[in-house]
């Protein structure tokens, strides 16, 4: 069994896609789609920069599905491989899962595009510049990390926002609260922990009016069922329902992101090769949860056209 799996943010860099797109017509269709559907010149950025531009979380969170649904394409237009007779599951970290119901044609991708520039803005208006932080906890699993976030919380929000593979958890909240957390994670055992350059306190309660923004345009959104069951970033379980999906988008927004969790249940599930497109940022940590499995990174060409040959 197969699983086609979507980075999130963090994966983005300058020149990203300029490759894809000057070596096919099926990648470019995507660029200019979804700089139609946003109103600028997305693709300009992603190519060119500058780079503080394009870390802008309401411009990162769409390059990045851009730039896996092209590789998405041009996988099934020119492969001649449709992601609905090869993978048996689709998933994504965080903005990922939309990547993954955009690949799956839950959403199209015009749609997708809007809906996580929104996702975008209102996660950084949620808490203003400053207030809020993120950190990295090495060498901690899960149960160590909300030790740390339950000590270092003082009244303040902290919580652990990502559980991404056995050895790498992510807490998010008040930036006091996350700096007492590095301060104090080493003698709670983590190896070590480190404060991550990013603009907002993602999945955490802190971004409940962004959870909110999220509903209202859900609700309004045509959202169809997958053609394979996505595996939820809240719940690390299949689902399928149009409105579940919905109802979880808007959970996931200040939720946990459990991808230690659905990884190890999709390998449960019989899937035995991960392929994730448009990044290399999640399968050294499918790696990591599923040592067996066989994962398989395309970004270029060159990993498209292999891809294409092997399955």
């Amino acid at each position: 069994m197969r699983a086609f799996v979507f980075p999130g943010q963090g994966s983005q860099s300058v020149g990203m896609g300029k490759a894809l797109a000057e070596a096919s017509a099926a990648a470019r269709e995507v660029f200019q789609e979804v700089d139609d559907a946003l109103g600028q010149n997305l693709f300009r950025l992603m190519a060119e920069g500058p780079e503080d531009q394009l870390t802008l979380t309401e411009n990162a969170q769409p390059a990045i599905m851009a730039n896996a649904i092209a590789t998405l394409r041009v996988l099934e237009k020119e492969g001649g491989l449709m992601l609905a007779d090869k993978a048996d599951y689709v998933a994504g970290h965080s903005l990922g899962e939309y990547s993954a119901l955009c690949g799956a044609q839950a959403l199209d991708l015009a749609t997708t595009s809007r809906l996580l520039k929104l996702r975008g803005r209102a996660m950084q208006a949620a808490v203003p510049v400053g207030e809020g932080a993120m950190a990295a906890l090495l060498g901690a699993d899960l149960e160590k990390a909300r030790a740390i976030a339950a000590a270092a919380a003082e009244g303040e929000v902290c919580a652990v926002a990502n559980d991404n593979d056995p050895g790498q958890v992510v807490i998010s909240g008040a930036k006091g609260a996350i700096e007492r957390a590095v301060a104090m994670a080493k003698d709670h055992g983590a190896k070590r922990a480190l404060l991550l350059p990013v603009s907002a306190p993602f999945h955490c309660p802190l971004m409940q009016p962004a959870a909110d923004a999220m509903a209202e345009a859900l609700a309004k959104a045509d959202l169809r069922a997958p053609l394979v069951p996505v595996y939820a970033n809240v719940t690390a379980a299949p689902v399928a329902d149009p409105d579940e999906i919905r109802r979880l988008l808007v959970a996931q927004v200040t939720g946990m992101v459990r991808w230690r969790e659905s990884v190890a249940a999709m390998a449960e599930a019989g899937v035995t090769h991960f392929i994730e497109l448009g990044g290399k940022v999640l399968g050294p940590m499918v790696k990591r949860i599923a040592p067996d499995a066989r994962v398989t990174s395309a970004v270029s060409m060159d990993d498209i056209e292999a891809l294409a040959k092997e399955i």
